[in-house]
């Protein structure tokens, strides 16, 4: 599986994903992929109408694998880890972007910039993907230019 597009989000699906991101990219369909959140569901119910009319699925990793794919489909990994695992089962997205991360509650954290925090386990699971030869960038906004997210790691000392 090759050309979708994979954002890293664990806000999941809000204005920035529906409207500016899904314009730009050409996305007709929205896949969140989270073992958690596919469990759930609430949020199985709830995120389709966050989509604002865009399909949307929810699944676990391992389903998200098996769906159908294409450049008209965005992923958005709730975690990094969800995003690794995706790579391991044969994902090969040209970039992973790495979007708004808020702290986990009773996590230890690091802020990396203003609106993504990083664990330890995060960092390394960015790492990972990065050594899997994934390209990571965080980009907010598609106006914003794309910045290569491992050095901030490594500024960061994660």
């Amino acid at each position: 599986m090759a050309g979708e597009h994979v954002r890293i989000d664990n806000r999941l699906i809000h204005g920035q994903v529906t409207v500016a991101w899904t314009r730009r990219l050409g996305v007709r369909r929205l896949l969140v992929c989270n073992d958690d959140v596919a469990a759930d569901d609430l949020q199985r119910m709830l995120l389709p109408q966050a989509a604002r009319g865009l399909p949307t699925d929810v699944l676990s990793v391992a389903d998200a694998l098996a769906a159908p794919a294409g450049r008209d489909v965005m992923i958005i990994a709730q975690h990094p880890e969800d995003a690794f695992r995706l790579v391991e089962g044969g994902l090969r997205p040209e970039v992973v972007n790495v979007g708004n991360v808020a702290p986990r509650p009773g996590a230890t954290f690091t802020m990396v910039t203003r609106s993504i925090a990083v664990t330890a386990d995060e960092a390394d699971a960015y790492r990972k993907l990065a050594a899997a030869g994934i390209p990571l960038v965080t980009q907010l906004m598609p106006q914003d230019k794309p910045t290569e997210f491992v050095p901030l790691l490594d500024r960061k000392g994660l």
